[in-house]
Parts: C-alpha cells; structure tokens; sequence
C-alpha cells in the first residue's frame, strides 16, 4: 500500500513490550518507567492477526523490537507464528543483545532472518556507565553465538557527543578531537567480523533531548581521514536509511543514519505498531490509531480500515530538527526503538 505521498509502506516495526532489563541513559531513566499491565498488551495471537491483516496491506517485512523484546516469555513462539504468514519475507530483531545466547536456538528454529544489536562501546567500563548494567561480554559473546549461527548481524552505536568527542563543545566543526576508544575500537566488529557497523544520530525523543547531538558526518569525515581508502557501498544491506562505506580489508561494512541531520523521510517505508495495539506512523509526531479496541471486539474490517488509515496519514517528513515542533512525549522504551 502507499501513503498520500506516494511511499510504498512495506515494513512494519512491532514492539511487543515496554519493559528493558538495561537503562540507557539516552533512553531510559535509571528508576525506570511505570511499566503497563500485561494486560493492555497485544498477545502473541493479536499481534499475529495483525501482522496477517498487515501482510494482505503490502506489507512484507517485520522488525520486533522493545523496550527488550527478549524479556517478554517465548518471543521465539511469537517469531515462529509470523513466519507462518506466506507473504511475509524478513523477520528481524532489535536486541540489547543481554538475552540472545538463552534464546538464539529457538530464535533460529522459529525462522528469523537477522539480528540488529544495540551496542555503543566496547570498553566495559563505558559500557555499564551507558547501561547501568556490567553486561558487555555476554552481549559480544551472543554477537559471535549469532554470526555462528548464520545470522544476519548489524550493531547499532548510538553517536553521543559526550562518548565520542574530547570536546563535546566542539562538535560543530569539521576537524575535532575524537576520543579513539569509543569509535575507532568499534570498527573491530566489521573489521574481523561479517557485521556491519551502523553509526546512528541520537533522536530527540524522551531521555534523547538532554544530550548534546552531532552529525554523523563529522564522524565519517574523521573515518574518511583515518581511512584514505573508504569507499561507498552500493549492495544492499536490508530495509532501512544507512549510507554504507567499505573500508578496504574489512570484512563487514559501516554505515550511518542520519536520522537528525540528513532527512530520508522521501524514502521512508515503516510504520510502527506499538505494544498497546496503536499504530504511529510517524517517530515525531504523537499521532497513533488505536486497533487493539476493534481487535479486541472482534471487529477485524475495522482493524484494517484503521491500519489503511494510519498508513495513508503517514506524514511527508518528521521535525526532529525543531524540537518545539515534535510532539511525541513518550520515553524510546515505550515507543519501540
């Protein structure tokens, strides 16, 4: 189906909980969130019936996410259920990564296709001041489980002035003082790995607007300097925004996603259902359609009068780089990362 805009919507993002067993900074508070009943959640067989409904609208890939999917029971059930629908393609994955070696079996069995890993440094001491949690081996040890297992693998790094700048106040420029550790290490990942490294911009989103923000082109600019031999990537590397780079001698690829500086709202093709049952179509705006009612009444044409609603509503662009202008107030974790 495509929105009033012309977009073909294809994917859709599904957070099955709001709960997270980490507390990024950027997104979470350290005392947490009032989490919701249970009972305000879609079940397993709801979110599948949606999916179905999705599914008959274009729809053709699922992205699961939180909070931390993983804290929810027998999320491979869920992914088994969906991988069931015949014109679904791709089933992945965002994860912390804390819970996958427990789970990466039944994951497999059940039929998803790949894995994006949410991991911002490899020093452990940053890491658990990032997280508030010491879990850095066990995520590197469930990335290598996962390359093991044939997965598809990506990590996300969330850019943070004040993790991977000297000088956070210096941000604005073209040539900075970069803190090696936290960005150059990373790049051992793709460089001994066949994962692909995504460099992402931090929204403005909750927890996201107390920090200081900086373009991922600063970053690549730096990594271009480092590198004289980066050159761009043309393959295709999944559904989403990132531009990505091949350094020579590497075995994976890095990208960036400029979801501040560099707008691709002209190419969007997601929208989100939340773990309430609301479809958002949009990341900055609070506009969601609530379909867990009509589910829940049995009344499935209204679900997807509502889902065609919703997708056709999708606005051209979002704001995030007016802050006054963005209007959803609810923390990542509730949202779906």
């Amino acid at each position: 189906m495509q929105d009033q805009f012309g977009r073909k919507i294809d994917y859709m993002r599904i957070s099955v909980t709001d709960r997270c067993n980490l507390r990024c900074r950027y997104c979470m508070p350290e005392g947490g969130i009032d989490n919701l009943p249970m009972t305000d959640m879609l079940t397993y067989e709801e979110i599948t019936e949606v999916c179905k409904m999705a599914a008959d609208l274009g729809i053709t890939k699922i992205r699961l996410t939180g909070g931390e999917p993983l804290v929810r029971l027998e999320l491979p059930k869920l992914v088994k259920m969906i991988r069931e629908i015949p014109q679904i393609e791709k089933i992945n994955l965002t994860t912390n990564g804390v819970l996958l070696r427990r789970h990466l079996d039944a994951l497999v069995d059940a039929g998803l296709d790949g894995l994006n890993i949410s991991l911002d440094t490899l020093d452990r001491d940053a890491y658990a001041r990032t997280t508030g949690r010491d879990e850095l081996e066990n995520v590197l040890a469930g990335i290598q489980q996962s390359l093991d297992a044939g997965l598809s693998v990506k990590v996300n790094a969330v850019l943070l002035a004040d993790s991977f700048f000297a000088d956070p106040a210096k941000t604005d420029t073209q040539v900075v003082p970069f803190r090696d550790p936290n960005w150059y290490n990373m790049l051992s990942l793709p460089k001994h790995h066949s994962v692909d490294l995504r460099f992402i911009e931090l929204m403005p989103i909750g927890e996201g607007q107390q920090y200081e923000y900086f373009s991922a082109e600063v970053l690549l600019n730096e990594m271009k300097r480092r590198f004289p031999g980066v050159e761009e990537d043309h393959a295709i590397h999944g559904n989403g925004p990132a531009h990505y780079y091949r350094i020579p001698g590497f075995q994976g690829s890095i990208g960036v996603i400029e979801a501040l500086h560099g707008k691709f709202c002209d190419a969007c093709n997601r929208v989100r259902l939340t773990a309430t049952g609301k479809v958002k179509p949009c990341l900055c705006y609070a506009t969601t359609y609530d379909i867990r009612e009509p589910l829940r009444n049995g009344d499935l044409d209204r679900v997807r009068e509502v889902m065609e609603l919703a997708i056709w509503k999708k606005p051209k662009e979002h704001c995030f780089e007016e802050l006054a202008e963005i209007s959803e107030e609810h923390k990542m974790v509730s949202i779906g990362g």
